[in-house]
């Protein structure tokens, strides 16, 4: 199993501003992040240190940015920008290169994770995982897809101690 190196950046816009604790320490994050990066079989360079960051917000602050960066004028679960996918100079001389930012919102996954009668820990992991793949290029244009993606987060999820959620229930 490769070792990568991983920073992550959490900023908690909800729990903070709503003075809740969060139900996920960001020592917590870092674990899952680290985990997940190195469970799977990358093509990364263990030589460069990976950055990662995580904006925990509300139904009106992803609102705004699905507006406008996807002209969706509602809010969304989780919305990615991964730096990967962006045309940039090699990079072979940075030591630290961005994979990119995941933004979920904490009132929609409290939604769902009622809607699946699961714990919004569960689905914040959720959703942090779906994030996770997109910014490693995973996307879900169709079913067939969709489905590949969705049981590598019950992967992700399984491997960091958490049951997921039941595949069947996004297809109903």
């Amino acid at each position: 199993m490769k070792k990568y190196e991983l920073e992550l950046y959490v900023e908690d816009l909800f729990f903070s501003q709503n003075k809740q604790k969060s139900p996920i320490s960001e020592l917590n994050w870092q674990e899952y992040y680290i985990k997940w990066l190195n469970i799977l079989e990358l093509d990364l360079s263990q030589d460069k240190t990976y950055e990662i960051s995580l904006l925990l917000t509300d139904d009106k602050e992803i609102k705004a940015l699905n507006e406008q960066f996807r002209h969706k004028n509602q809010p969304t679960d989780v919305l990615t920008f991964a730096a990967l996918e962006a045309d940039f100079p090699d990079n072979d001389f940075l030591d630290t290169i961005s994979l990119g930012d995941v933004i979920i919102s904490v009132e929609t996954a409290e939604k769902q994770a009622k809607l699946q009668e699961h714990s919004l820990k569960t689905e914040l992991i959720w959703l942090a995982s779906h994030g996770f793949l997109h910014l490693l290029g995973w996307d879900h244009p169709d079913d067939d897809s969709l489905l590949e993606m969705l049981t590598q987060q019950k992967f992700l999820l399984n491997s960091v101690g958490i049951e997921s959620p039941i595949i069947d229930d996004f297809f109903v």
